[in-house]
């Protein structure tokens, strides 16, 4: 995933270093060939290079600037070829580098190109000959000084070439120059540390994510090893990911080592895992010993160094636990150590050695799931474009393409480069192929995860969902799939470990399209230009040709068609199938059969089916001869049936309906179904005969609107957990002894004109959950529900509810306040109550009768007005609205609350009155209490002298807001009150806290800032409202204020960006006005305090200042002192508890937008005012308690 936007550039040498790397190489053997490519490799991963003819000018004596360049390197890098040693330079430079290796740890990397270690060590072959012509040279020197020195050299030359023999090289010999190059540059890189230079890539929408693993990484709380598990399917994303973070941070450990691809690296290879050991062995330690070939003694040795140095790993690809107990053994790392293992199965990591030790690891997990949109649309446009959109006539096409990739950055990369330069017709055709067959590279990589499975069982559930079961409830498939000899229970579990599955917010089975098409893939290679001789059949059109041709045979085991997605429409007005066609199918156990209009006997029909879906089915009634008995699922939603009555045609079968009524104890018709589907079947009036399927868990009747009866047998289904009745407006007779029934759970009644009823309690103790639902409730079969109503014919239905009920949803029901005056303490189970949609204006007081209660939802109730004193146990609580003049003006919570998850709709032009009970309080000045103020300090304010007036509208929509410990307000003014004493020109003060006359009462500090219009009226008028909307183009400024507070002393930093006002009226200058409570501790004495004003691009801050506020030492009577308790008391304050807020390098950005959205980044004004790559702490769920359990202590608060 490479990307658009690029790091700041840094120099990897130093005063010392001026060289990264020295290349010593024979230019007349390489240097316009491989020591070229190398040196270009090196450059461009940021690796300073010193090659002769680039950093010596001509004329100059080489031999003083070859010296200084070796010594001033890190490495050296020496290309022995063939006529290396025929150099005296070279050979000299070979020798003062093995002394560098020596005296200065110099890195030495030797490169035998095309040459034998050897010919190298014994001085044979043409190092042989080189060396004789030198000794040759030696020998003809006259001058006996000279001959000396060429002795020495000789001596020193031999030696030389001895010992870069021995070091560990590469070896040109049978391997691609470019690949070798890679290997080489990453060596180097990771050896020598070497930061990111301006040309690394960043990953296209992975901010998140590397911010996340940064953090962790920064993270030193943990006094034993960290692991992070990165998850994700093939091609998601899990490597680029783990080596851009390593590559940034490696430096900052002892030590460290990044271990690529795994699972490839050791699948098939006898040596895998030991040359992984190698690798990992040379990475972290120094010291060279004697090799050893076996895995236990490498194991141990690699624990031994991890126990003495802080280390940070990375093994990427892991999918077996040998590999992970190999490379991390069973023992203790070294305290502050990091490990991130990259895999595609959840259950590894914590299955291996190292956590069945006494001190187990501190382990994390981080899930990629893919890109969003947008990032997907860069990606592709990248490699297809060059560029960040899509070229002119491309947008409609390459929407299609992110579309089909679902996020998956692999195949936005592969498809993206294979489209480059490509016209439009080509993309469309390219298109029209991946609905036939995904692409070789990316089905590769997604394959890795199915070949892992470690059962056939496995792979045919995987092949199973992936042809038929994607969007359907998991229980639903699961109990078709138990039938058809596949363990569902362990299988899925190993399905979603791997990343190939996963369970929606429904309980439906989810499947990445591209896994699914991989998937298919897989059943497709049963017989490519067959599909009559593979196991399943989903594509209409090649299941309608195999029933047209009647080709079938007894190796199919699910086939799917649906006469309208077939390609060519033409064949409906002449599509119908003969059912003989299905008579070779002997083990076909899934069956689809939508809108098919099918002629013969229905005895053709296999006698194996588990599942039968024949949606549109065109008979009046089930025919007679259609062989049932082993069926577990019937779906014949949308049909032309009247009734659900098996029609004889014959005596015969008269008889044998005779038999069928009087067998007690023989088989039964549709003796094992235990699923039915009938929803939306117009026509049908009646359903009855019950005792025919015993088993029956399922009943859907749903849109049923001509059903007027339900025989009075279901009685007999004693397995019956699920009945959907929603929308069926005819219904007369409801069976009264469905009550009688000892496991249903849910019963759906939505749509059934419930809006008069009258509730009552009744103990029904086997049922969990009621939903009597006016319309538009979820129908899916996770939830529980019961309802018994009594015949249309009298004005009202009577609702029992039974007192073990779990869940109950009265929404849609044109419900007021006072509808609910009955009691609720009968139902003590309950946990879940839904409200929704109707019109109450307030809280039922009964609800607070409900013990256990977890969630309330009162969504979309468009009069509710106030929330008050919900039950303490409340885990949640659900209060959004469409409707953008619809909310809540006031909740209130028990003091013993638990903490809970809110969702509501985030108001942010508040109406004059507005409070969370907290989180936020907004009232109107006018009605603040007079000894707040005092306890504010805030004294002789021109508007509060007006406040007894009461008529002056200008005053009366000033504005009090409270929250996180901070009381602020706005009004309209050029000067700051007179008590404001430090003060400072501009939008900055500093200060040192004073002592005063009586010790530790400094009970706050008020900050006040005077602000202006940058801009004239006419281009920023006031008249109008200021929206949270009006942002700057490039969202670098922010739309309101943000004050930032920082003790300088203690390293603490409070961010608060105020909500503006409902209206500021008139005026050119207006007064900002705060007072922060402050916790123990936070501010004191001799403490120095820096208050910034971060400004609109549109305002002007002209003046602001402080006044420290005191004790005045005189004792106060107890509703005087108490006078700012209440809001000390809230839990999310300064000195409370703002971890929800906390960003990972310590800052606390105070906006309550977080409680709402949990994953919310930092906005780019932010990020100027906190620390390099912080975001917020991660918190996967993000809980608000109104009110502290802990006493309010505060500054200047003590209590006897």
């Amino acid at each position: 995933m490479l990307i658009l936007s690029e790091l700041g550039s840094s120099s990897s040498s130093t005063d010392v270093h001026r060289y990264d790397v020295f290349l010593s190489f024979r230019g007349v053997d390489t240097r316009h060939s491989f020591t070229d490519h190398l040196h270009k490799a090196l450059m461009a991963s940021n690796i300073t290079t010193f090659l002769d003819e680039e950093e010596i000018e001509t004329g100059e004596d080489l031999k003083p600037e070859l010296e200084s360049a070796i010594k001033a390197s890190r490495a050296s890098i020496i290309v022995l070829s063939k006529n290396y040693a025929s150099s005296t330079w070279c050979l000299d430079e070979l020798v003062l580098i093995l002394e560098q290796c020596i005296t200065s740890n110099q890195i030495v990397i030797p490169i035998f190109y095309h040459v034998e270690p050897t010919h190298v060590r014994k001085q044979q072959s043409s190092f042989g000959d080189a060396m004789a012509k030198h000794n040759q040279t030696m020998e003809a020197e006259t001058n006996a000084n000279k001959r000396s020195q060429w002795a020495q050299k000789m001596d020193q030359w031999n030696k030389a070439l001895t010992q870069v023999a021995d070091l560990k090289g590469n070896d040109v010999n049978g391997r691609l120059e470019t690949e070798l190059i890679e290997e080489i540059v990453g060596d180097i890189y990771r050896r020598l540390h070497v930061p990111l230079r301006s040309g690394q890539p960043l990953l296209i929408g992975m901010d998140y994510h590397i911010n996340f693993v940064t953090s962790w990484l920064k993270d030193i709380s943990s006094h034993t090893v960290d692991i992070l598990t990165i998850l994700g399917m093939g091609g998601i994303g899990k490597t680029s990911l783990a080596k851009y973070v390593y590559d940034l941070h490696c430096h900052e450990f002892h030590t460290s080592s990044y271990i690529e691809d795994i699972s490839r690296r050791c699948d098939g290879k006898f040596n895998g895992l030991l040359d992984l050991q190698k690798q990992l062995c040379g990475d972290i330690s120094k010291a060279s010993s004697i090799q050893v070939h076996d895995i236990s003694k490498y194991t141990s040795r690699i624990e031994n160094i991890v126990a003495r140095k802080r280390v940070f790993l990375v093994l990427d690809d892991i999918n077996c636990l040998n590999q992970l107990d190999a490379l991390l053994g069973s023992k203790c790392f070294h305290p502050g150590s990091k490990i991130i293992i990259t895999t595609k199965d959840t259950w590894l990591t914590e299955s291996c050695a190292l956590f069945k030790t006494n001190i187990k690891p501190k382990h994390a997990k981080h899930l990629l799931q893919g890109l969003d949109e947008i990032a997907s649309q860069q990606l592709l446009c990248f490699h297809a474009f060059r560029c960040n959109h899509p070229k002119a006539g491309y947008e409609e096409v390459s929407g299609k393409l992110v579309k089909y990739c679902q996020g998956h950055p692999l195949a936005l990369e592969v498809l993206g480069k294979s489209l480059h330069n490509r016209d439009v017709a080509y993309w469309e055709g390219c298109m029209e192929g991946l609905q036939r067959e995904i692409g070789s590279r990316i089905n590769n990589v997604l394959k890795m995860s199915f070949d892992s499975l470690p059962s056939k069982n496995d792979k045919d559930l995987f092949k199973h969902i992936s042809c038929f079961f994607v969007g359907i409830d998991k229980d639903v498939a699961e109990t078709i799939l138990e039938t058809c000899n596949i363990n569902t229970k362990s299988g899925i579990t190993n399905l979603i470990e791997r990343c190939l599955i996963s369970i929606g917010w429904n309980n439906e089975l989810k499947m990445h399209r591209l896994v699914q098409e991989m998937g298919r893939f897989e059943v497709r290679q049963e017989s490519l230009d067959k599909p009559w001789k593979r196991s399943r059949i989903w594509c209409h059109d090649e299941s309608f040709r195999v029933l047209k041709q009647k080709k079938g045979k007894g190796n199919l085991v699910g086939l799917a068609l649906d006469m309208r997605m077939l390609e060519k429409k033409k064949l409906w007005a002449s599509s119908e199938l003969n059912t003989d066609a299905l008579s070779n199918m002997d083990n076909l156990m899934l069956l689809k059969l939508n809108y098919v209009q099918m002629n013969g006997s229905y005895e053709n029909f296999p006698r194996e089916l588990r599942c039968l879906c024949m949606q549109g089915f065109h008979l009046k009634s089930i025919p007679s001869d259609l062989p049932l008995g082993s069926l577990v699922a019937l779906d014949l939603s949308y049909s032309n049936i009247e009734s659900f009555v098996i029609c004889y045609s014959n005596p015969q079968l008269e008889e044998m309906k005779k038999f069928d009524e009087s067998s007690v104890n023989g088989k039964r018709f549709l003796g094992s179904l235990k699923i039915l589907n009938l929803s939306c079947c117009k026509k049908l009036c009646s359903l009855g005969e019950f005792y025919k399927f015993p088993a029956l868990e399922r009943l859907i009747l749903r849109k049923c609107i001509g059903l007027v009866e339900i025989c009075e047998s279901i009685e007999q289904c004693v397995e019956l957990v699920f009945i959907d009745l929603s929308y069926c407006h005819k219904l007369e007779k409801y069976p009264r002894n469905i009550g009688m029934l000892k496991k249903v759970k849910t019963v759906l009644l939505d749509g059934c004109n419930l809006s008069e009823s009258q509730i009552k309690i009744k103990d029904m103790d086997s049922l969990e959950m009621c939903k009597v639902n006016n319309i538009g409730i979820n129908t899916r079969t996770t939830s529980s529900s019961f309802v018994g109503i009594i015949p249309n014919d009298l004005k009202s239905f009577a609702v029992s509810l039974p007192s073990s009920l779990v869940r109950l949803s009265l929404a849609n029901n044109n419900l007021t306040t006072e509808s609910f005056s009955m009691d609720f303490r009968c139902l003590s189970m309950l946990k879940e109550l839904y409200l929704d949609n109707n019109p109450i204006d307030s809280m039922p007081s009964c609800v607070r009768t409900l013990p256990r209660l977890e969630i309330l939802g009162m969504r979309n109730c468009d009069k509710l007005k106030s929330v008050e004193y919900p039950p303490h146990t409340l885990r949640s609580l659900l209060l959004c609205s469409l409707r953008n003049d619809s909310y809540v003006e006031k909740v209130v919570f028990d003091p013993e609350m638990s903490p809970l998850r809110l969702k509501l709709d985030w108001i942010y032009l508040e109406h004059s009155s507005y409070e969370i009970e907290g989180m936020v309080k907004i009232q109107p000045m006018v009605g603040v209490e007079e000894k707040v103020l005092r306890g504010l300090g805030w004294t002789n304010l021109p508007f509060l002298n007006k406040r007894s007036v009461g008529n002056n509208s200008t005053e009366s929509e000033i504005q009090m807001y409270y929250e996180f410990g901070i009381f602020s307000t706005i009004y309209v003014g050029e000067d700051m009150p007179d008590w404001i004493s430090c003060r400072s020109k501009g939008p900055s003060i500093s200060f040192i806290i004073p002592s005063s006359s009586s010790p530790n009462n400094l009970t706050g500090l008020n900050f006040c800032s005077v602000h202006t219009l940058r801009f004239a009226d006419d281009l920023f008028p006031f008249s109008q409202f200021l929206d949270e909307r009006f942002l700057h183009p490039d969202d670098q400024f922010p739309c309101l204020p943000i004050i930032t507070i920082s003790n300088v002393t203690k390293n603490r930093i409070w961010i608060y960006q105020r909500h503006w006002d409902r209206v500021i009226v008139g005026g050119k200058c207006w007064v900002f006005l705060s007072h922060w409570m402050f916790g123990m501790n936070e501010m004191e004495v001799g403490d120095q305090v820096t208050i910034t004003v971060t400004e609109p691009y549109y305002e002007l801050s002209k003046e602001c200042g402080v006044s420290l506020v005191y004790d005045d030492g005189e004792k106060m009577d107890e509703e005087e002192e108490d006078a700012l308790g209440y809001y000390k008391s809230w839990n999310h304050i300064i000195g409370g508890d703002l971890s929800p807020f906390q960003t990972t390098t310590g800052e606390y950005i105070l906006d309550n937008l977080r409680f709402f959205v949990s994953d919310i980044e930092l906005s780019p004004y932010h990020r100027k005012l906190v620390g390099d790559g912080a975001h917020y702490q991660e918190q996967k769920d993000v809980w608000f308690r109104a009110l502290s359990r802990r006493n309010p202590v505060m500054i200047g608060h003590t209590h006897s």
